[in-house]
């Protein structure tokens, strides 16, 4: 057990305690900072010492932006400071723009341990090498991050609350296996993209499918009208078997999913374009490229994505069990219209400080005061205690005994997914409670098909 140690009182004498009272009486700051052996300053006061912690996301490029993530950790920590701080702790948050470049997010981490952080938690980044080497060489754990590097799954400081785009990609295949009798794949242009199709391919594998055609594309494109010609003629479009969620999800002709980040929206606009005279394709993604944002901004019900199919890592942003997450951004956001409920980001961010609350807390009943880089990190790796994400996810725990056994990927402890579906201009969930994918993500990284 650590914790702070009292030092051994002084014998009393006079003369300096009438100076050291002379002082405090001319400037009162210095009696509540300097005088802490008097009654009622900081140092008798029973008050923790804060936790820092750091968030970073992009903001503001051309590329992927999470600007909500940050402000979701901003505004976690008002409400949390609001009721006390966790334990007594009061949470102080850093926020960083990484700025989808690989500068920026190592001097993110740089500031990360300049400034004393415990913990990095609830960030987004696709540049892992950049920043985990800073973060490891200083022991800093880097929890509940959104799963956009390889190496948020391969470090040993990294504790990963979802199965990252992996787990998406794998059940995106195993969901349009059963509607979709031909795929395209239409993704990013990117050492991230090009793991994206064995990925999908597993997953249309387990539903005895061909492997999905794989276009790819400019990561930050401003038009995606060659890459939806091209999806279109691989797939064709066969209107005699198609079906729609609408009349029981039962279609089983051409599919297109698209996996863009930012950049999916504008990729539906163009297939909106070229679908309007022709046969319709169905069409199919993941949450975090799809949300329902986008499906309003597309016209809802007579949009293109109506009836599309879509995996996310967590229950729909309609389930009760995101009404405490609801709560805190109503009454601690203060209208910041940077963070949208719905957004897998914004949700990642606040399981994860989910996450750092509940290790705080278990550091608290074991009677540790201070709060180390050293001591969140031992309980990452060797807690006795699962931690419960309210059904957000499956519980949680980080022990060599919980990753899954998934080559490259070996930090994934959570392969379930969720299935879902735009049925009358809404996200609603397509089948109840989560889908292991598990041995699908295994297929995926370890068959070459």
């Amino acid at each position: 057990m650590t914790g702070r140690r009292r030092s051994s009182p002084r014998p009393f004498s006079y003369a300096p305690a009438l100076a050291s009272a002379v002082a405090c009486t001319a400037v009162i700051a210095s009696l509540l900072s300097g005088c802490g052996s008097l009654p009622g300053a900081s140092g008798d006061s029973g008050e923790k010492e804060p936790v820092t912690v750091m968030t970073w996301a992009p903001e503001g490029t051309r590329a992927t932006n999470m600007p909500g993530m940050p402000a979701m950790a901003e505004a976690y920590a008002r409400w949390v400071n609001s009721r006390g701080g966790i334990r007594g702790h009061h949470l102080r948050v850093l926020t960083c723009n990484e700025r989808n470049d690989t500068v920026a997010a190592a001097r993110c981490a740089q500031r990360a341990v300049d400034e004393g952080a415990v913990a990095v938690v609830g960030s987004y980044s696709q540049f892992g090498r950049s920043f985990m080497s800073p973060l490891e060489i200083k022991g800093i754990p880097f929890i509940g991050g959104y799963g956009a590097s390889d190496e948020e799954f391969q470090s040993p400081l990294s504790y990963p609350v979802n199965g990252g785009p992996a787990s998406l990609l794998a059940g995106n295949g195993r969901q349009l296996a059963g509607k979709c009798r031909r795929v395209a794949l239409v993704r990013p242009d990117t050492i991230q993209g090009d793991q994206m199709p064995s990925l999908l391919n597993s997953g249309l594998h387990n539903g005895h499918r061909p492997p999905a055609e794989d276009i790819k594309a400019p990561e930050d494109g401003t038009d995606y009208s060659p890459q939806v010609a091209r999806a279109l003629d691989r797939v064709g479009a066969d209107p005699s078997v198609y079906g729609t969620a609408a009349n029981g999800g039962k279609a089983t002709g051409s599919c297109v999913t698209a996996s863009l980040g930012d950049h999916t929206d504008t990729f539906f606009d163009a297939f909106r374009r070229l679908q309007e005279d022709g046969p319709r394709v169905h069409v199919a993604s993941v949450l975090g490229s799809v949300g329902q944002a986008l499906v309003n901004r597309t016209g809802g019900s007579s949009g293109p994505l109506e009836g599309a199919y879509l995996t996310g890592w967590y229950p729909v942003s309609s389930d009760a069990r995101w009404g405490p997450m609801r709560k805190v951004v109503d009454d601690f956001a203060f209208n910041d219209n940077r963070i949208d409920p719905a957004d897998q980001g914004v949700q990642t961010t606040w399981i994860a400080y989910t996450v750092l609350r509940a290790l705080i807390e278990q550091l608290d009943d074991a009677g540790v005061e201070d709060i180390t880089r050293h001591a969140l990190q031992t309980t990452l790796a060797d807690g006795d205690h699962a931690i419960d994400t309210g059904g957000l996810t499956p519980k949680l725990r980080w022990r060599e005994t919980d990753m899954l056994a998934v080559q490259n990927f070996p930090r994934i402890v959570n392969g379930m997914v969720t299935y879902q579906v735009v049925r009358d201009g809404e996200l609603v969930a397509a089948q109840d409670g989560f889908v292991n994918v598990t041995q699908t993500m295994e297929r995926g990284v370890t068959d070459d098909e």
